[in-house]
């Protein structure tokens, strides 16, 4: 039988060490029973009472693909704490052809076992429901004692040897002072900058920013209130401040969340780090003004330009237009079929060729069968010899082994099918390109990267997940040679009318540029450019 291994610890006090005794006793397991491992699943710093756990979630999905045909845990309580959760995913798992199987728990498969099994749950989630209600009523009763209850500790303030809250000679001095700034009219950023300058760090010793402050203003355990779960001592930490000023700070944030917001928040720019000078290669970033009338414009403005860098000459141009031709060029590609076969067609390639190994072990593995099959109609025929059993058994534990490697090359390396890869590509075709969400979504997906001119733009389109963006020299060359395709990794893509706005297209380096004619567009200074 083929098996994974399923491990997990759920708390800073047990170590990497846990993870590594529970796969020697699981592995020790599987071999005392000839059961092979397949792959470990293993969830680190995670409670069973919950099921988002990432490699649990795996697992079961990776059971759909029947490759193995066992869950080994090393107690059930590694596989969950919770009964409702344990008879659903071992459902889930039971109609995929796999049950779990606990390595130091002994189990019968009679109904004795059921039993058993049930009571081994049962306690599992009596245990963690009443270490629970321990814990809580261990960090009520030190709350009610005014002890520290572990976790981040508070700034402005130190425990003593009796885990008491005691004031920090050292950051006590700037808590007063922040709260006295704001009430006498600082802003929060003010505040920040200046215990920046201080030296004052929060409790991760990292520089104070805005939620930092936020967080400081409303903590009531500096007027020495000390809570937990609704368990209140007043009087429980030394206070730093006095309950006056804490609750004229108090309205005073409360008014300035009333109020309008002083800065608007900024538009964003599409096309942020993904759009070029096609003169001097450097980015275009964004820029708005706003005229003698009132009306803010925005601008895509070569970063060489505003700079002064070189004598580049690009005009800016006006952030509506760009982005809406680029969303209608990505939305053209998204709706032409020949274009979506073409990138599932090479998607299909792309993962042959990173899996080697997988084809490789399929071909041999039909080999093997030829062979047994052949072996098994000379057996029939009444050829038997000493040789032709030593060969049958070498073949069929060959087979067993070329099986086993095929089976983790597919959990290593799951294969994504040509009809779900069109299924998902088309799913873009139903975005409304009206929506900033989606038009940032179209975007990010298939744009590499852009290179503007004032009479053209070059737009390259990804076609692998993590391809490199094509740089001004590449284009430069490319351009150079009069063609586009790249001998990299080349394909034609479907060519369309210059009525259309393209002028050729080709892949090259892992994106494929796509040539579109410059429409009249507003340029920066007014002009048509």
């Amino acid at each position: 039988m083929n098996a994974v291994i399923y491990a997990r610890y759920s708390s800073d006090n047990q170590r990497e060490e846990s993870i590594e005794g529970q796969i020697r006793e699981c592995t020790a397991y599987a071999e005392k029973n000839g059961i092979t491992i397949l792959h470990h699943y293993i969830d680190r710093a995670l409670s069973a009472k919950t099921d988002n756990r990432p490699e649990f979630q795996n697992m079961i999905k990776d059971s759909g693909k029947r490759l193995f045909d066992m869950v080994i845990v090393w107690k059930l309580d590694r596989f969950a704490r919770n009964r409702y959760d344990s008879a659903r995913y071992k459902t889930a798992l039971k109609k995929n052809g796999v049950k779990v199987v606990s390595a130091t728990e002994i189990i019968s498969n009679g109904s004795e076992g059921i039993l058993l099994e049930s009571l081994l749950e049962g306690y599992a989630e009596y245990y963690s429901a009443d270490l629970a209600e321990k814990v809580s009523r261990g960090m009520t009763e030190n709350v009610l004692k005014s002890k520290y209850n572990g976790g981040n500790r508070t700034i402005g303030y130190v425990i003593d040897s009796d885990r008491h809250f005691q004031p920090d000679p050292l950051t006590a001095p700037f808590i007063r002072e922040v709260f006295q700034r704001y009430a006498e009219g600082a802003t929060m950023t003010e505040i920040r900058d200046w215990l920046n300058e201080q030296g004052v760090r929060n409790t991760r010793g990292q520089k104070m920013n805005y939620g930092s402050i936020q967080r400081i203003l409303n903590n009531r355990r500096y007027i020495g209130e000390y809570t937990f779960r609704g368990t209140v001592s007043p009087e429980g930490i030394p206070a730093l401040v006095t309950r006056e000023l804490f609750d004229r700070v108090q309205e005073r944030m409360a008014k300035n969340r009333k109020a309008p917001a002083r800065y608007k928040a900024e538009e964003e720019y599409l096309l942020t780090t993904k759009l070029f000078c096609g003169y001097c290669g450097a980015y275009l970033c964004g820029e708005s003004g706003v005229s003698h009338t009132g009306k803010v414009h925005r601008y895509y403005k070569c970063v060489s330009v505003k700079k002064k860098r070189t004598e580049c000459h690009k005009k800016s141009v006006r952030k509506d237009w760009i982005e809406d031709l680029v969303v209608s060029e990505t939305m053209k590609m998204v709706m032409d079929d020949q274009v979506i076969e073409a990138i599932v067609s090479m998607l299909m390639d792309l993962q042959d060729r990173e899996n080697v190994n997988l084809p490789l072990y399929e071909q041999q593995l039909r080999e093997v069968d030829r062979a047994i099959e052949n072996l098994l109609n000379a057996i029939q025929q009444g050829i038997l010899t000493k040789s032709t059993k030593a060969r049958l058994e070498e073949l069929e534990a060959n087979k067993e082994d070329l099986e086993t490697r095929i089976a983790c090359e597919k959990l290593a390396k799951p294969r994504i099918s040509a009809e779900f890869i069109t299924f998902w590509l088309q799913r873009f075709r139903k975005l409304d390109v009206r929506q900033e969400s989606h038009r940032k979504m179209l975007i990010d997906t298939f744009i590499n990267a852009i290179f503007l001119y004032d009479d053209k733009v070059v737009i390259t389109f990804n076609y692998k997940e993590g391809t490199k963006t094509i740089t001004f020299d590449d284009l430069k060359t490319a351009l150079a040679e009069e063609k586009i395709s790249s001998d990299l990794d080349c394909q034609a893509a479907p060519y369309q009318s210059p009525r259309g706005g393209i002028r050729r297209a080709g892949y090259a380096a892992g994106a494929s540029f796509w040539l579109a004619g410059m429409g009249p567009a507003d340029s920066g200074n007014g002009r048509k450019a």
